[in-house]
């Protein structure tokens, strides 16, 4: 039957309470987040999880969350790191950097940063400080977290010069001045325009290698770091609970990374090209996942369910936005807009009740407002997708999400931001 799991899966989770009805039936519906938290963790809990914890072979923890709400999750120690470690040591176009040894800087949000430093504080039995220093940023011998505010848009030079500083301590630190850059792509944009305005490009050390992952990347920032850096970048795939599932490689395309995996596709609604990741795994031997919903979207490349044909991942499930023509995924609205202009950086959609004009708010990487024919376009593309009126307006500044990450979808009105070029259409 499709989508059911192995006689293996199953062997691997009969002692699993969650689990004793499907095992019975001999049916295995679609796992929801709701029913994961359901009686957490005695859901979970078997004599082996149990001596885990005990042992500290096993953790509690919560997921990192976009915009919804986190999930509690237990996990190995470090099983994202390593999981990560692992694909970066076995890609084919950035493992070199791995075996080289090459020291690992992570620019990306600010609460990954503190949870580094709690970790260390914890382990001195200390608070953590204020203002974390390197060495409480510190993750491993391989690894330092750069980022100390939410919002880089709000990042000043002296942050800037303090991050540039601390990737030329890291390049230093190899013999050949090489190091490899870990990251959230809207940061390393906001990095590299910040340090062109101020004139700082020959105090950026350009990494050998480039990840960056956390995040969906959209097709401008994408085509912004290829034009400013000269190295492969690499786009991960991959959630807290599931550890990474696909890579790209030097073309774009993505390459499944599936050990203890399988994956099926589910249309969203009937006749829908965008369809619902559905995934079965054992590589969290404490929490394995059979037929979860990741909760993320994909596009392939003939519209059918197949997941070898993945084309792209286009969103959360969570932030489709029901229209006249079906469902509209975040990388839709992307890609409509990359293809109009490539000076667009951030933007989102705020669309409010019925009847109601929709507002697309873009910022520009060079922060110069739309053309006329650009905001028409992008307003006319917007309107086709949403099956309503849509105007542009330019802003200096797109404020980011608490979690440290970018909504593209807004269904209810923003607090003003302060710094809207209305007036483009």
């Amino acid at each position: 039957m499709n989508g059911q799991p192995t006689a293996d899966v199953v062997d691997r989770i009969k002692d699993i309470p969650l689990y004793r009805d499907s095992i019975e039936r001999g049916y295995f519906p679609v796992l929801e987040k709701p029913e994961i938290a359901r009686g957490f963790p005695d859901n979970w809990m078997t004599p082996g999880l149990a001596a885990a914890l005990a042992a500290g072979d096993a953790e509690m923890v919560l997921s990192t969350g976009t915009n919804h709400a986190r999930m509690q999750i237990i996990r190995p120690p470090y099983f994202l790191l390593k999981s990560y470690y692992r694909l970066w040591s076995e890609h084919p176009d950035i493992s070199g950097t791995w075996a080289e040894g090459c020291p690992r800087v992570s620019l990306t949000t600010v609460l990954a940063t503190e949870h580094v430093a709690r970790v260390n504080a914890r382990k001195r039995g200390e608070e953590p400080a204020a203002e974390p220093s390197p060495e409480d940023r510190r993750l491993d011998d391989r690894t330092r977290y750069l980022n100390l505010r939410l919002d880089p848009g709000h990042w000043r030079r002296a942050d800037v010069e303090r991050m540039l500083a601390e990737i030329r301590a890291a390049a230093g630190a190899h013999p050949d001045g090489r190091y490899h850059l870990d990251c959230s792509s809207s940061h390393l944009a906001h990095l590299v325009r910040k340090v062109r305005a101020w004139g700082l490009w020959a105090d950026f050390p350009q990494p050998a290698s480039i990840v960056h992952a956390y995040e969906y990347t959209p097709v401008n920032v994408a085509r912004y770091l290829r034009e400013h850096f000269d190295c492969p970048i690499v786009d991960l795939f991959g959630s807290t609970e599931l550890g990474y599932l696909y890579y790209s490689d030097r073309s774009g395309r993505y390459r499944p990374f599936l050990d203890g995996m399988s994956v099926e596709l589910l249309p969203v609604a009937p006749g829908s090209g965008i369809h619902s990741l559905i995934v079965t795994s054992v590589r969290n031997p404490w929490m394995p996942l059979v037929r979860y919903r990741s909760g993320d979207c994909v596009r392939t490349l003939d519209g059918s369910t197949d997941p070898g044909r993945i084309a792209r991942f286009c969103g959360r499930e969570k932030e489709l936005l029901a229209t006249p023509g079906g469902p509209v995924a975040q990388g839709d609205l992307d890609e409509a807009v990359g293809a109009v202009t490539p000076r667009t950086f951030l933007h989102r959609l705020d669309v409010t009740g019925p009847g109601e004009d929709a507002v697309l708010r873009c910022t520009t990487f060079d922060g110069a407002p739309l053309t006329a024919a650009e905001a028409d376009a992008l307003a006319g593309e917007a309107g086709r997708l949403t099956g309503r009126p849509c105007r542009v307006e330019h802003h200096e500044h797109l404020p980011i999400g608490a979690s440290g990450k970018y909504a593209w979808l807004a269904t209810t009105p923003p607090p003003a931001d302060g710094d809207s070029h209305g007036g483009t259409r």
